[in-house]
This record gives structure tokens, C-alpha cells and sequence, in this order.
């Protein structure tokens, strides 16, 4: 159940096709055998209000925040979240040639426990993986 939020700052509304990245991050993330394709979740969220480095308000951020179930190994982890953010870097990538953004990405653990879950995603996929 990897849940992927992306926040971003309202300038880069006009620059980034924020429903394009959303699918890209799900694409690579489909590919990672530790990211069960139907829990899989990304939403963009814009930040309207927000104030970066000098202050100038050219620049912009981009921050990508997963969770997922607790339980995998921290090389597992390292590996899923370089994959991610290499796919977020690469989306950017035309976008940084001419604009100040920063990108970030954090991976945290849910704890199970404390976390209970229910859907029936898995039902309406044709490969119940």
C-alpha cells in the first residue's frame, strides 16, 4: 500500500503537468516488485503559499513523500526510492533547464498496526497481484 504525495508550489502550475508526473512516479513505482501494483496511490497536492531561499518567488519545489507498510528491508527501501526519484528527476529534467526548483523525496514506514486498510482495488484489476 505505497501511498506517493507529491507537494508542489503553485508556480510551477503553468510549468509541470502535475497529472503527467503523477502517472510517471506510478509507472516506475508498477516496476519495483516491493510496491504492490494495486495499492499503489500518488496525489499531487499544490502549495499556494510558500517562501524559498532568498525569497525570490522564481523558485519552486517539488516534494515527493512515500509510506508504505513497514516491514521491508532498508536496502529494499534505498533501492525503491532511488528508482522514484531518478523517475521524478527525469520528468523535471526539462523543466530545471529553465526554471529554480528544487526536488526532494522521503520514504517513511506505516506501522501496520496502527494502520488498517480496505478496498476492493484488487477485485476490478485483471492481474490480482
Amino acid at each position: 500500500m505505497p501511498h506517493f504525495h507529491i507537494e508542489y508550489s503553485a508556480n510551477l502550475e503553468d510549468v509541470v503537468d502535475m497529472a503527467a508526473l503523477c502517472d510517471a512516479i506510478r509507472a516506475e513505482a508498477a516496476l519495483i516488485e516491493t510496491f504492490p501494483t494495486p495499492g499503489i496511490r500518488v496525489r499531487a497536492t499544490r502549495v499556494d503559499h510558500v517562501s524559498m531561499a532568498d525569497g525570490d518567488p522564481k523558485h519552486g519545489f517539488i516534494d515527493l513523500s512515500v509510506r508504505l507498510r513497514e516491514g521491508r528491508a532498508d536496502d529494499v527501501k534505498r533501492d525503491a526510492i532511488t528508482r522514484v526519484f531518478a523517475a521524478l528527476k527525469d520528468f523535471m529534467a526539462p523543466a530545471m533547464a529553465t526554471r529554480s526548483i528544487a526536488l526532494s523525496a522521503e520514504m517513511r514506514d506505516i506501522n501496520a498496526d496502527l494502520s488498517p486498510k480496505f478496498g476492493t482495488v484488487r477485485d476490478h484489476l485483471e492481474d490480482h497481484s
